[in-house]
């Protein structure tokens, strides 16, 4: 099951053992909250709850937590965290304990990858497995929507959302911690507009990158400069700066491929995971347009020249390696 759809059901099945999997640590932790909540009602979850770490943890420990019964509280909970090592040694016991578990305890396992072609996976209802990765970028803005609706009780605009995700970038939790200041900061006003957002939250890295991919697709050298310097005056490190621009140039050199091949441009931008709200799309397509052909032919191999550079392979000072690589860009067209 997916992370997003638990939350969203209002009230989902109780599980004896649950498996959250992925890499998105926020979605962990609200559902962890949520299943918590469901399974101890008003309960003290210090007189409930046990928490381990799985790199060096005996099943017998787990099980003999999992067998004790609770204090003032209707079940025992044991959190396995970090727990890829444990499921790895304990597998068989795990595939057991699932057949038969304990009438008083339940496990939650926190783990990186849970393959759905093992036995343990197989064994398991789908409402015991939530899957808790970050959803595709074009629906980080919808999502902050409701997020601010029902975390926060304010009423998010559709461009104030997109505007959040393009300053913060696509980390869930860090949009939850810009949420929750523009609500502290809308007091008693219900809805947060873009002009909030514009004035409270500032911007992210890969937002950085984004205005100097801007500047790019607009063929102003000039203004991306710019864009750098105030990154370089604010003491940000060159290789930092290159490696979310690499990303993101990497997905050009991928849609001129696919559209090479044949496909739309609309399915080009889908295969090479550009986000899909609007202003990502045009910014693109600018993108394109403006590079052409030649260049972003030739983009791969000024990434890895200029990736050798910064590495020592150039005498040129780090610095004046980014901004002739982003002049060379920007400049228009011969």
């Amino acid at each position: 099951m997916d992370a997003l759809t638990f939350l969203a059901t209002a009230d989902p099945p109780p599980q004896r053992l649950y498996v959250l999997s992925g890499d998105e640590d926020f979605l962990k932790r609200l559902v962890r909250e949520k299943v918590l909540g469901q399974l101890l009602g008003g309960a003290d979850p210090d007189l409930a709850v046990s928490g381990y770490s799985g790199e060096k943890l005996d099943f017998s420990t787990v099980r003999n937590e999992l067998e004790t019964v609770p204090f003032l509280a209707p079940c025992r909970v044991v959190v396995v965290e970090n727990a890829d090592p444990f499921v790895t040694n304990h597998r068989s016991a795990l595939e057991q304990y699932a057949a038969r578990p304990s009438p008083v305890g339940v496990l939650i396992l926190d783990v990186r990858t849970f393959p759905e072609s093992t036995k343990l996976a197989k064994a398991l209802p789908e409402a015991a497995k939530i899957a808790c990765k970050p959803p595709a970028g074009h629906r980080l803005p919808a999502w902050c929507v409701e997020r601010a609706k029902t975390g926060y009780g304010k009423r998010l605009t559709a461009a104030a959302a997109e505007l959040l995700v393009e300053r913060v970038g696509p980390t869930m939790g860090l949009l939850d911690q810009e949420l929750g200041k523009l609500a502290t900061a809308a007091g008693t006003r219900a809805t947060i507009g873009a002009e909030e957002v514009e004035k409270l939250v500032g911007r992210s890295r890969s937002a950085d990158v984004f205005r100097i991919l801007e500047a790019i697709g607009d063929g102003k050298p000039g203004v991306a400069l710019s864009i750098l310097e105030e990154l370089f005056a604010e003491g940000e490190d060159p290789l930092a700066v290159v490696g979310p621009l690499t990303a993101q140039l990497r997905k050009l050199v991928a849609v001129a491929r696919f559209t090479a091949a044949g496909l739309p441009l609309g399915e080009a931008m889908n295969a090479a995971k550009v986000p899909g709200w609007e202003k990502a799309r045009q910014g693109c397509e600018k993108q394109l347009r403006h590079l052409g052909r030649r260049r972003l032919e030739k983009l791969t191999e000024w990434l890895a020249e200029l990736n050798l550079g910064l590495k020592g392979g150039n005498p040129l000072p780090e610095r004046v390696q980014v901004e002739r690589f982003v002049v060379l860009l920007a400049r228009p067209r011969e």
